[in-house]
């Protein structure tokens, strides 16, 4: 894997919120020591529309090349559809990054080591139909565990195979994943507030075969 990391960050040095002005720094990992390996001017900020920030993305996704991990102290949205839809793993974190490229490039190459599917015996959550096309799935149990799975592994296929009428997603907190899905139109549908740490997403169909 690339020893790139790219952080996003402000006048001070420290991790920004995409929603600020700043630059983006990508770091490069020699021998056990980062060093600057290229940066760029980047202020997207919330006043441009939406086909002029995602081009905006675009151009800071070729700027990246081969670097696939991004930080920032708050990436959402847009931004994070996009970066997530070209293959990068977003973090988020605050401070300077001297502070936590290590443990970041440390659990990146842990991951990469790890097998691609679940751990044996790892039982994976599926939505249950509780009527004629209409399903319920709870995402609450891999949120608040270690076990492995994502959120984003265990609904997406089902989603992607689109055979349902409605499916309503329990979990404590949206999905950054999802939420991007939400707002981009890539699914139609609603988040509803049940109760402290717990949200109802009403996912629906935008077409029906």
């Amino acid at each position: 894997m690339s020893r790139e990391i790219a952080v996003y960050v402000g006048p001070g040095g420290e991790t920004a919120s995409l929603k600020e002005r700043g630059r983006v720094v990508v770091y490069r990992n020699r021998s056990g020591r980062w060093e600057v390996s290229r940066e760029k001017a980047f202020s997207p900020g919330e006043s441009m529309c939406l086909k002029d920030l995602r081009g905006a993305m675009v151009e800071l996704v070729e700027f990246l090349g081969d670097c696939k991990i991004f930080v920032g102290l708050s990436v959402t949205g847009i931004p994070y559809y996009e970066l997530e839809k070209h293959g990068l793993r977003v973090w988020e974190f605050q401070g300077r990054p001297e502070e936590y490229l290590d443990f970041i490039l440390a659990k990146e190459e842990e991951e990469c080591g790890r097998a691609a599917a679940p751990k044996a015996g790892a039982a994976l959550p599926v939505p249950v139909e509780i009527s004629g096309g209409r399903y319920r799935i709870s995402l609450k149990e891999i949120q608040e565990s270690n076990g492995g799975l994502t959120s984003k592994q265990v609904l997406l296929p089902f989603v992607r195979r689109g055979e349902f009428y409605s499916l309503e997603v329990l979990c404590n907190h949206l999905p950054p994943w999802l939420e991007a899905e939400l707002l981009t139109g890539g699914l139609a549908g609603e988040v509803e507030h049940l109760a402290k740490d717990l949200l109802k997403v009403t996912i629906v169909k935008q077409c029906c075969n």
